[in-house]
């Protein structure tokens, strides 16, 4: 059984921010839910969060995905770690981390539990060659860890030490229940802390490990909001690093924003300040140029985005967006279709083989394969209350500058004449045209010019 207690009562005032800390983003996910996440994927069982400050914002966002215990008032980090009270009877291993260390990965958790699978207690430390305000691992003559101590109360041999506590700690369960019944707080701040509790298990004669992590910035806790783009930082190279290993080029990784969550194919090509956002999906041999963003999006093999905006929206195979173009509200373009410059769809399906090349408004359409939109064609689909779909079935020819005022058909084949402002449906293999006759009027263009 694996359990982890997330301590995450905190206000978190350096962050001068109404907001409670661990819902501050990192990747446009809240902090807390990178935590989750990674033990979610190193198959943690039970997942108790310690909330206090802010306590319906993270239940508002993690719901029933995690169990809860509250903290009120905030005594230490030993008296959070009591509030998990649900999982006093479990057997096996419990981790338990901080709130706002949002780049903690599954794999370091699983070491972790590895780490302590002949041990009492394993504390997760790193190396630094400043350890700063940070406590010391003291260590033993058998490589264990003795004590924990704070910077404050170190002795100038102490303060010499590189390896310091990164505030992760993993215990067998039941001697963790047992210890926090130990720890007291006769300390200055009168509060209860989890560090004790490697003294406390010495003295017993029960083994306490160290693992020194691989690198130190994984497990960075945030407390301004210089920490929180430290962090921000970090995990994004994590992320971009990871794509490039599975075969995606990243023209300038350092300008390119990939979220947790997104998928990229192979061979796919990504060019600087393009933002993936979500559960995007990208798939093989696609090309995504500068300024794009997408979220929520699924690119089909072979599809080209140019600096556009792709939102909850699908893209074929091999077809075209772009550029300055924006997709929206579940709009749905089929393989081989051409979307062009300064065009804008909305709860669209766009038929294989379609073009619509530019400054065109497509919304609540149903469009055909082989369609053709001229320049300026917009679907006037909202009279004021309601929304109307159009439908323009396979093969037709919108010439430029149409309005077609929903609801409408067109038919298969049919032809709408430019500059036409189409009212009723046409049929297959019609010809629409709706527009004053022009007149001319002989030489006036000179008298005008004249006056």
């Amino acid at each position: 059984m694996r359990s982890a207690i997330v301590l995450a009562a905190g206000k978190g005032t350096r962050m001068k921010s109404d907001k409670c800390k661990v819902m501050h983003e990192v990747l446009h996910k809240p902090m807390i839910g990178h935590i989750v996440e990674s033990l979610r994927k190193a198959n943690v069982d039970r997942i108790v969060v310690v909330v206090g400050h802010g306590a319906e914002s993270v239940k508002e966002y993690l719901k029933d995905s995690v169990e809860y215990a509250l903290q009120e008032p905030q005594l230490g980090t030993g008296h959070a770690a009591m509030q998990a009270e649900m999982l006093k009877e479990e057997k096996g291993d419990t981790i338990i981390l901080c709130g706002d260390g949002p780049c903690i990965q599954s794999e370091t958790i699983l070491k972790v539990f590895e780490a302590n699978k002949d041990h009492a207690c394993s504390v997760v430390t790193a190396v630094l060659e400043d350890g700063a305000r940070y406590g010391r691992i003291v260590r033993n003559e058998k490589n264990l860890v003795e004590k924990i101590v704070e910077a404050k109360d170190c002795s100038s041999e102490e303060l010499e030490i590189k390896e310091i506590n990164t505030g992760i700690f993993c215990f067998k369960n039941e001697l963790l229940f047992e210890g926090l019944k130990e720890i007291k707080n006769n300390n200055a701040q009168n509060e209860y802390y989890l560090t004790d509790l490697v003294e406390i298990f010495n003295k017993k004669g029960l083994s306490v490990n160290a693992m020194v992590v691989d690198d130190v910035d994984e497990t960075m806790g945030v407390n301004d909001r210089v920490d929180l783009a430290k962090a921000q930082k970090w995990l994004k190279q994590h992320v971009n690093k990871k794509h490039m290993m599975n075969g995606v080029t990243l023209i300038d990784p350092d300008n390119t924003y990939i979220d947790t969550e997104v998928s990229i194919g192979v061979d796919s090509v990504i060019y600087p300040n393009v933002h993936l956002e979500g559960n995007t999906v990208i798939g093989n041999n696609v090309t995504i140029f500068p300024n794009s963003y997408l979220r929520n999006a699924v690119i089909e093999d072979g599809a080209v985005i140019d600096s556009s905006k792709v939102v909850e929206s699908k893209v074929g195979a091999n077809s075209t967006v772009g550029p300055m173009s924006h997709l929206r509200n579940n709009t749905v373009v089929a393989s081989n279709c051409r979307i062009g410059n300064f065009v804008e769809f909305k709860n669209t399906n766009f038929g294989e083989g379609s073009k619509c090349a530019h400054l065109t408004y497509v919304g609540d359409s149903d469009v055909g394969k082989g369609v053709n939109f001229g320049c300026g064609v917009v679907t006037v689909n909202y009279d004021g209350k309601n929304k109307f779909r159009t439908t323009i079935k396979d093969g037709a020819f919108i010439g430029s500058n149409c309005n077609l005022i929903a609801p409408v058909t067109i038919g298969e084949n049919a032809l709408l004449a430019a500059g036409s402002t189409i009212t009723s449906s046409v049929e297959d293999g019609d010809m629409g045209i709706a527009r004053s006759r022009q007149s001319i009027k002989k030489g006036y263009g000179t008298v005008y010019k004249n006056k």
